[in-house]
């Protein structure tokens, strides 16, 4: 089945990927860093402490969350990852985007080549319907097609 969601761009744009879902808030720095200290081509999820994303592919992905937590470094390893090839396609908040989330998809797109469509406040129904594994399309408005 089909399903739409309107949300608020912070990084406008239009994409296509699978997604994989954290019911609860990404703790950036820890989610990422093991990968991109290592130099991998692929980031798993490190963070022990969130097991919806502990050990699954995150880059080229529709991660869906309600908000990033933790270090004041978030913003910049975000950058680090998208500048580095290693973000998600795209990052879909069911809340406002946090400071450290926002900081981090908009040095992005305007320090990289490598964009991360963003987009907020898509609600709590989106973040309840949202499985891994489902294909979703973003479209330059902010509307998420979720199948």
């Amino acid at each position: 089945m089909k399903r739409e969601f309107k949300g608020r761009n912070v990084v406008a744009g239009s994409a296509q990927a699978i997604a994989i879902v954290s019911r609860n808030g990404m703790n950036t720095l820890a989610t990422f860093q093991k990968s991109i200290l290592a130099k991998k081509k692929t980031v798993f999820g490190s963070d022990q402490n969130n097991a919806d994303l502990y050990k699954k592919e995150i880059t080229g992905k529709a991660l869906c969350l309600p908000r990033t937590i933790g270090s004041t470094t978030g913003g910049m390893v975000l950058q680090s990852a998208a500048s580095l090839g290693l973000a998600p396609k795209v990052m879909l908040f069911s809340e406002s985007i946090d400071s450290i989330g926002a900081a981090g998809v908009i040095l992005a797109d305007i320090w990289t080549a490598n964009k991360i469509v963003t987009i907020d406040s898509l609600g709590q129904d989106f973040l309840d319907y949202m499985k891994d594994g489902m294909s979703v399309t973003v479209k330059e408005d902010g509307t998420v097609i979720v199948e």
